[in-house]
């Protein structure tokens, strides 16, 4: 019998959808077919894949209704917060937007002797490795110019939200995507690092823990096949004295308690300075309190279950080694706070770079606040990690935030804003929070491989 995969729902434990993973015969079967199916795609005119993929991504935003409540019982957010059809979109229709530009020749020079450019070819093969945390979005982010630069494109999502390629896939499939050209797939762990050792794909990009993304450099090892990796994060935001107190404190504080915390670039620790620290910790405090902590299908809830009870374990544990060591929790537990996956969003002061919780990825409803004295040291303390996706840094002066700015170590600066994703923008970042860059120009750059013409009119 094969491996059978299970989505267990934080609201209640229950088994709320299962799969079968493919076979590796299968899954490779899977793979060949992408590959068959490749040079046909990339033969079809640009605008004829970005109008299939803009329709693929019109019919996810119909599904909207359904997909909401599947998240809720899936991973635990809030039906309130709606999906992620708004960011979905955005970030998918900025590349189909970009896309003629972005994969355009280079050209380089032309005279009545030579002509010299260069083009953008696809990889061939893609895999794409999506997390659970922002499973629309985070998709998205590669499938699409994936796809609308000429790659055919096999998603594997998962376990935690087992049912979002196949929609996906449904989708795009139900516009005139061919169904080799775009494929969902169930693999279990052995099967993808197996597919991956045996050059089935062309490029791979993951999202997830750094655990994982060494097991995809370690799969990969040798073989010289491409890799984009978006791995862990412990972002900080920065207050400075001439900040916008109100507006820090909320977005700070949303941007670190949002999604029960589990955002890729959500903020896990906060430097204040010193003459605006204790008005910040009493506003953040009051924003918390007033948080509904309970079931996702609930109207009233604000943050909902943490999407599996090994990471709830892992953040209690990260603020009980907090408080033995000296940490003020400032939050009382709230009454539906289970033991399990339901925790109580907690603000921790008194912490130091000693304490996990300021140093090891949190990835739920924590975060930790210490007092600055200037520029330098919130510098020194934002740099004093293994980490490094994107900083908040919150002030009015433009000119101070971009000095700052290129002395952290980081792959996105955000001035008074925090948790967003500007598709614009490369996503990246540094450290042990990856390599290569997705989205914008970049993202094509990095699905595509550059190939040179030197083309010799006369040969005298």
């Amino acid at each position: 019998m094969g491996h059978i995969l299970k989505c267990i729902s934080p609201i209640d434990g229950s088994v709320f959808a299962e799969r079968d993973a493919l076979s590796p015969e299968a899954a490779r079967q899977a793979a060949e077919r992408a590959r068959s199916a490749q040079a046909s795609w990339a033969a079809r005119p640009i605008q004829e894949r970005i109008d299939l993929v803009r329709s693929g991504i019109a019919a996810v935003g119909a599904m909207n209704d359904e997909v909401v409540l599947e998240l809720a019982h899936m991973m635990g957010r809030p039906v309130r917060y709606g999906g992620e059809f708004g960011g979905f979109e955005e970030r998918g229709g900025h590349m189909a937007t970009i896309a003629e530009e972005a994969l355009a020749d280079i050209a380089v020079g032309e005279d009545a002797t030579v002509k010299r450019y260069i083009k953008r070819i696809p990889h061939g093969v893609v895999l794409v490795v999506a997390p659970w945390n922002y499973p629309y979005m985070t998709a998205i982010n590669t499938v699409a110019p994936a796809l609308i630069a000429g790659n055919t494109v096999l998603l594997k999502h998962a376990t935690q939200t087992l049912l979002v390629g196949e929609r996906m896939a449904r989708a795009f499939h139900s516009v005139g995507v061919p169904e080799d050209v775009f494929q969902n797939v169930f693999l279990d762990h052995d099967t993808t690092s197996s597919l991956i050792a045996d050059r089935a794909f062309d490029f791979v990009n993951f999202t997830g823990s750094v655990g994982g993304g060494r097991t995809m450099e370690k799969a990969a090892a040798g073989i010289f096949t491409g890799l984009g990796l978006e791995l862990g994060g412990k972002d900080p935001g920065y207050v400075m004295e001439d900040a916008d107190l109100g507006a820090a404190v909320a977005t700070l504080i949303d941007g670190a308690m949002f999604n029960s915390g589990q955002c890729c670039c959500g903020i896990e620790r906060i430097y204040v300075h010193e003459s605006l620290y204790e008005a910040f910790v009493e506003k953040a405090v009051a924003i918390v309190e007033g948080y509904k902590l309970g079931n996702p299908l609930a109207a009233d809830t604000d943050i909902g279950p943490m999407a599996n009870i090994r990471f709830a374990k892992e953040v209690r544990a990260q603020i009980d080694e907090a408080v033995a060591a000296g940490a003020r929790a400032h939050i009382t537990q709230k009454p539906e706070d289970d033991g399990g996956t339901y925790l109580t969003p907690q603000i921790l002061t008194q912490v130091t770079h000693d304490m996990r919780v300021m140093r090891d990825e949190s990835f739920g409803p924590v975060v930790g606040i210490m007092k600055v004295a200037g520029d330098d040291e919130a510098i020194r303390l934002m740099n004093d990690s293994r980490f490094g996706l994107t900083a908040s840094l919150w002030t009015a002066d433009i000119e101070r935030a971009q000095r700052i700015g290129d002395r952290v170590e980081t792959g996105t600066v955000f001035m008074n804003r925090a948790d967003y994703l500007d598709p614009g923008l490369c996503w990246t970042g540094c450290k042990e929070s990856g390599r290569g860059g997705g989205l914008s120009v970049i993202g094509y750059h990095n699905l595509t491989r550059p190939k040179s013409y030197y083309l010799k009119k006369v040969t005298k």
